[in-house]
């Protein structure tokens, strides 16, 4: 189809749609259908970031009922390229481009979507400037790298009229979903509290030293937003998570995105009045790792919510039977709900239900994908055509995120944090409010909204 006709062809289904009645069939008002690209329409995706999460985009872009085409794989390491494009040689049979320049990826008008598979640094400021040329978006978590760019994409969401959605999975997963309703149904009575959580048994973390930028990475474009520094061994794979702040967001913001997103989800809550932390590195302490590796965070939800964190990145003891999940506590029961299934309690701590998930999505291993990363992505890409609601949109992902920042902030200046609970903005500390913001390489700065 050329340019000219399928600007046409999106041009009429919009026009199509919008003779629908006013909330449709699916349930999207009128005004929502001016972002709809139509629904048999093929999707053109780039995903850029092609590192360990790249496994979870191999089926729902293979689905022949996804109806999408991969147009590029992007990433700043040329091995990388090279390597997805042979691992996605197994599952379609065509030729993406290869691209290492996302702004030229997102100068093509005919892409559609961009899956933002980057590192954290990089998720807000990849999908603005996509949003910016008329690209909707699928973030991995944590969708920000600071709270005001979490706000940021709010707004911009809203000024763009996009679908932007996160990697925060378990929002589609069903039995999560099933179990999560029956609690808001009043399957335990009154919600009041929940405990996230997260062990690991990651090792020993190289001490960066300098070093020649490895062949084939651009280092520039790694940094992108982030302010300039020499390279140094072993940064860009990985381990950029926990050499500083300046790409990464700590354990709480890779992993804790997660259960602390199921945690509010269940609760019915969004921003805290207060934020409490202990954290501390206490393995390898002589090791690479400059940030904490133990989180214990306490979040409260005006008078009788709670939220908890208990995040152990290198001691692998399974304090609450799984290596991952949130137990929520209400006043008739219990429920422990993880990537697996859940398990319903009475009061007295007799097992109602056992609802076990068929599924593969992985617990605490590196990478992946899954049944429930397929669900969702799918579910974003109907999302973009108008034929399903979104399961979880960006501003569900980036108040969940927030509270990763939050804690994060609490561990760094060593102070109890107490928020406006009509927006988590920090009342009592202008050390703590000054690093909801960050610092950015000039020409990188966030737009204005």
């Amino acid at each position: 189809m050329s340019k000219q006709n399928r600007r046409e062809f999106i041009k009429k289904s919009t026009a199509a749609t919008l003779g629908l009645s006013a909330l449709g069939a699916v349930g999207f008002s009128a005004k929502s259908y001016g972002r709809i690209i139509g629904a048999n329409e093929r999707l053109n995706v780039a995903i850029a970031g092609l590192g360990r999460r790249l496994g979870a985009f191999y089926e729902p872009i293979a689905l022949e009922s996804s109806n999408v085409n991969l147009l590029y794989l992007c990433d700043v390491m040329q091995s990388q390229m090279t390597k997805a494009a042979g691992n996605f040689s197994k599952h379609i049979s065509y030729q993406p481009k290869l691209e290492g320049n996302i702004m030229k990826v997102l100068e093509d008008k005919d892409l559609d979507v961009l899956i933002n598979a980057t590192p954290d640094h990089w998720h807000a400021p990849g999908t603005w400037l996509a949003m910016e040329r008329g690209k909707h978006v699928y973030v991995e978590k944590p969708c920000s790298h600071n709270p005001k760019e979490g706000e940021l994409l709010i707004a911009l969401q809203k000024k763009y009229n996009k679908v932007v959605q996160m990697g925060n999975q378990q929002r589609s997963a069903p039995e999560s979903r099933e179990i999560i309703a029956a609690i808001h149904n009043g399957a335990i009575g009154k919600a009041y509290k929940a405990v996230a959580f997260y062990s690991n048994q990651r090792g020993r973390v190289v001490n960066p030293s300098p070093a020649p930028v490895p062949e084939g990475l651009d280092w520039e474009m790694f940094q992108g937003p982030a302010p300039r520094r020499a390279y140094t061994h072993d940064t860009w794979d990985y381990n950029w998570h926990w050499y500083g702040w300046d790409y990464g967001t700590a354990e709480t913001g890779n992993n804790a995105t997660h259960e602390l997103d199921v945690a509010r989800w269940a609760l019915q809550v969004d921003y805290p009045s207060q934020v409490m932390v202990d954290s501390g590195k206490y393995h390898f302490v002589d090791d690479g790792w400059t940030m904490y590796d133990t989180m214990e965070a306490t979040f409260k939800f005006g008078k009788d919510k709670t939220i908890t964190w208990d995040g152990k990145s290198r001691n692998g003891l399974n304090t609450y039977g799984a290596d991952r999940g949130t137990i929520i506590y209400g006043s008739e029961g219990s429920v422990f709900v993880n990537r697996n299934g859940y398990k319903h309690f009475d009061r007295n701590g007799k097992l109602i239900k056992d609802s076990q998930s068929s599924g593969s999505e992985g617990g605490t291993q590196l990478g992946g994908g899954g049944d429930m990363s397929t669900t969702h992505v799918v579910n974003f890409f109907n999302a973009v055509r108008g034929k399903e609601k979104q399961n979880s949109n960006i501003e569900e992902g980036a108040v969940s995120t927030l509270l990763c920042h939050l804690a994060n902030i609490a561990s760094r200046t060593g102070e109890i944090l107490q928020c406006d609970p009509k927006n988590g903005h920090i009342t009592n500390s202008k050390a703590a409010m000054a690093l909801w913001t960050r610092q950015y390489e000039k020409g990188w700065e966030p737009p204005k909204v």
